[in-house]
């Protein structure tokens, strides 16, 4: 119910010049910048959210660009973590869930694709067109569901498409940290929940291969 929502995976899988992994100080720009300024319904509230249409679309909006947010996210981590783990078993629910994810995230950002432009009358919430500058284009066409091309592993090697980010440090934390700052929790008050959820992702962060060697 007020959901501050990251869009900038909208750019990052369209980048040809940029990878997180690569680039961990670049700003990959927003694609609604104002879901990522506010805090938002991706829900409605009351039967008070149905009216005027512009406001109960930019609802489903909202929750189209919030599910591909929350899928991206797990699009990462599910490998990102199978890079860590040692046991068999472990490795076996990364790989298995992990492709899920990606097909979700697939799907979500399609259908937030879809998001008619628009202004919500009630907050001032703007939906840009984007087809249209500043982005647009074959890159960032709205049916666009494959990931760019980028640079991967070494900017020497011939760019492909990649699931971004994979990299492994700090990759739960980061995870947890995001979900955390997108206002899922809001209105959890007990603070045994996010010390649980902190410790969770610090053993996750701290799982070592055998034999693995620090970089």
């Amino acid at each position: 119910m007020q959901l501050t929502v990251d869009t900038s995976y909208w750019t990052r899988y369209r980048s040809r010049a940029n990878n997180p992994d690569l680039d961990p100080t670049f700003t990959f720009p927003q694609a609604i910048p104002g879901l990522f300024s506010g805090q938002f319904p991706a829900i409605p509230r009351t039967d008070a959210d149905l009216f005027p249409d512009a406001h109960i679309q930019a609802i489903a909006n909202t929750a189209g660009f919030h599910f591909a947010f929350i899928e991206q996210g797990g699009t990462s981590l599910y490998p990102s973590l199978a890079q860590r783990v040692s046991s068999p078993e472990v490795l076996r629910i990364l790989l298995s869930i992990g492709p899920t994810e990606t097909q979700h995230f697939q799907t979500w950002q399609d259908k937030a694709g879809n998001a008619p432009p628009l202004t919500d009358p009630t907050n001032g919430l703007v939906f840009p067109n984007l087809n249209a500058a500043p982005f647009g284009g074959e890159d960032f066409q709205t049916n666009l569901i494959m990931p760019e091309p980028t640079i991967f592993l070494n900017r020497k090697f011939p760019v492909c498409s990649i699931i971004r980010p994979t990299q492994t440090k700090g990759a739960a934390m980061g995870a947890a940290k995001a979900l955390t700052d997108d206002g899922l929790f809001i209105g959890q008050t007990n603070p045994e929940f996010f010390e649980l959820l902190r410790d969770l992702a610090s053993d996750a962060d701290a799982a070592r291969r055998e034999f693995e060697r620090e970089n």
